[in-house]
């Protein structure tokens, strides 16, 4: 994905860009920012968190609308007068010698010292009708993020082999109230059977047909063969994808699960790239994002201030 010729120079030429408009490409831009570097913020407005209503696990936030610590940290982010907003979808990016462009859907460029990704991944959705209409109400992904809401309360896990009983462990500390719905055969070891059944934790191998409820709150499960199942919440464990492919694009390193291997301050295998948050498919947390996305900033300007004192030599 080159956009090809010479990185341009003056015009629309920033110390960094930042793409992502999370809690790490936020937290980024405020440490650049502060620390007088010109930033670029690129974001396309399509947060993992679309359908959550609330903010968890962020100590003083805890409970805070998503949109709404985005909203507060580019207020905060617009004051400063160094960061600089492109509310668009980055398609490419190139690295040519020791800079970085990138082109947005608009046709917009920009070229910058430093890169870097916040782009985030994407949850895959049970493939059960209805499932979006409850995402974010009375069906989660995250126990830490929505398990003290559901605490005691009857549960359903979607998932199946690993990915179910690992669901299920999880949750078992926030209530006991769980039922294993795999959607056909359950491909649980013998032993992972047994550690269930000796819980009292129900397995339901039969085809779903939908989800039952009224305004986002689930009520039951509905079975193919018209069996119901009572349920308030639902959790779920499938895979999360990369949102973005500049990652690959640009020729950083994966993980075996998926995630962009990082180094010292979230530094990529590629000079002058770095990654944040859930793309590193570590501890899907906005907390820790905003945290990766602080240490990312920090070897970014360490990295800036480096190179302007061997330039002034």
């Amino acid at each position: 994905m080159n956009l090809g010729g010479e990185p341009m120079r003056k015009q629309n030429f920033f110390d960094v860009i930042i793409v992502g408009g999370g809690p790490a490409g936020l937290s980024a831009a405020l440490v650049l920012g502060r620390a007088c570097r010109t930033v670029l913020l690129c974001d396309s407005n399509q947060p993992r968190n679309w359908a959550s209503k609330s903010l968890h696990g962020f100590i003083a936030l805890d409970g805070l609308n998503p949109r709404e610590l985005v909203r507060k940290g580019r207020e905060q982010l617009a004051a400063l007068g160094t960061v600089t907003f492109w509310d668009d979808e980055v398609v490419s990016g190139h690295r040519w010698q020791n800079e970085f462009e990138i082109m947005m859907k608009d046709g917009r460029t920009a070229s910058g010292r430093k890169l870097l990704l916040a782009t985030g991944v994407t949850d895959e959705l049970p493939p059960i009708p209805g499932a979006v209409d409850f995402f974010g109400r009375s069906v989660f992904q995250c126990p830490y993020c929505d398990g003290w809401e559901t605490r005691g309360k009857p549960t359903a896990i979607y998932g199946r082999g690993a990915r179910g009983f690992t669901m299920v462990r999880a949750l078992f500390g926030w209530t006991q109230d769980l039922v294993l719905c795999t959607d056909g055969p359950s491909g649980l070891l013998m032993r992972q059977k047994k550690i269930l059944d000796g819980h009292g934790i129900a397995v339901r191998e039969e085809p779903i047909e939908c989800l039952e409820g009224q305004d986002g709150k689930l009520q039951a499960i509905r079975f193919r063969n018209g069996d119901s199942l009572p349920r308030d919440f639902l959790f779920f464990n499938l895979p999360c994808t990369q949102k973005s492919g500049l990652a690959e694009s640009l020729g950083c390193e994966f993980t075996d699960n998926g995630g962009v291997k990082t180094g010292h301050y979230e530094a990529t295998n590629i000079p002058g790239l770095y990654v944040a948050g859930n793309m590193i498919k570590d501890v899907h947390l906005a907390v820790v994002a905003a945290a990766e996305g602080t240490r990312a900033a920090l070897g970014i300007n360490k990295a800036l201030g480096k190179e302007n004192f061997a330039l002034a030599e």
